[in-house]
């Protein structure tokens, strides 16, 4: 359906994104939510319209996330099988709300790591082990469970003679669960997995050059969650967080304590949170940065609005 929607040219989602990614023009871009099929037809529709519209991506890259991947078991515990709930992540099919990356460089694809695969259990000091089975989780669940909501990926791009490595990801909602708190924890060990990550725990880390992208479901100061995983990446010395803020003046909302200019979603029964990231690496100059989010009441806004609940981030980088 999605292939559908972008090959009529009358879809007015696939119209918005189309217009904000050409009025930000990013040379390399993380797209969040877009559905994967095997031999990525809608991207390549999606990419052409792109195209069509001036924004040129040569290289793209995707691959086949967690969500809507059946385990063949009752997730959820609710006596029923192959339901959304029951599948690695969330999702009605495979491949449903995937991440996609679009570049104007060369995507070095025999290269990139993918972490999708890693089971929860296995990551150090992991927050699945004190969960047990009186709360719902049994040892069979816990064998197979991943530990990425959507993935985990380390993809290196070619810039211009030097290596830009991207760690990209979109990290699990921290509710939707009960009292035994399964997101809230999947959350937070998605977000150390880049630090384990940077530690050497998997393989080895690019040494620099590299920039952390992705969408945590997670604000430091107002989401639910445990917000000390998003606290330590934002403040890892081996990251800059740029603090990227909203292209139109606003003020907080009621009851909001961190600063509304940071966020970068806005649910309907939630409000407004900074929940998406670009934290480029310590050794990087850092030229510009923004959340593409103009006033709501203008056609610029409304646009903005309809592509998604999600802004887009943006930080500009120099690499010499």
């Amino acid at each position: 359906m999605l292939l559908r929607d972008i090959a009529s040219g009358a879809d007015p989602q696939v119209t918005a994104l189309t217009a904000v990614i050409s009025k930000v023009q990013p040379d390399i871009l993380l797209l969040q939510s877009i559905d994967y099929d095997l031999d990525l037809h809608a991207l390549t529709a999606f990419n052409a319209t792109l195209s069509e519209a001036g924004q040129h991506y040569p290289y793209i890259f995707s691959s086949l996330p967690n969500t809507g991947m059946q385990t063949g078991l009752d997730m959820d515990l609710d006596g029923r099988f192959i339901n959304a709930k029951d599948a690695q992540s969330f999702g009605a099919f495979s491949g449903q709300k995937g991440m996609a990356i679009l570049s104007r460089y060369p995507i070095m694809t025999d290269d990139v790591q993918d972490y999708s695969d890693v089971l929860w259990k296995d990551i150090p000091a992991s927050l699945l082990l004190d969960i047990n089975e009186a709360q719902g989780l049994t040892s069979a669940i816990r064998d197979i469970q991943r530990l990425s909501y959507v993935a985990h990926w380390v993809v290196p791009i070619n810039v211009q003679s030097h290596t830009l490595t991207l760690l990209a990801f979109h990290a699990s909602p921290p509710v939707f669960d009960g009292p035994e708190d399964r997101n809230g924890r999947r959350n937070h060990d998605e977000l150390r997995f880049w630090q384990l990550y940077m530690d050497g725990a998997f393989d080895t880390p690019p040494e620099h050059t590299f920039v952390l992208l992705g969408d945590a479901n997670l604000d430091p100061v107002d989401s639910e969650g445990r917000k000390e995983a998003i606290r330590a990446l934002l403040q890892d010395p081996r990251l800059q967080d740029p603090s990227p803020h909203r292209s139109f003046p606003v003020s907080a909302q009621t009851g909001q304590r961190g600063d509304p200019m940071l966020d970068t979603v806005h649910w309907p029964k939630l409000d407004s949170m900074r929940v998406d990231y670009i934290l480029p690496s310590s050794d990087l100059q850092v030229l510009a940065s923004g959340v593409y989010w103009p006033d709501d009441t203008t056609p610029n806004g409304q646009t903005a609005a309809i592509a998604s609940r999600h802004r887009l981030v943006w930080v500009d980088i120099a690499l010499d």
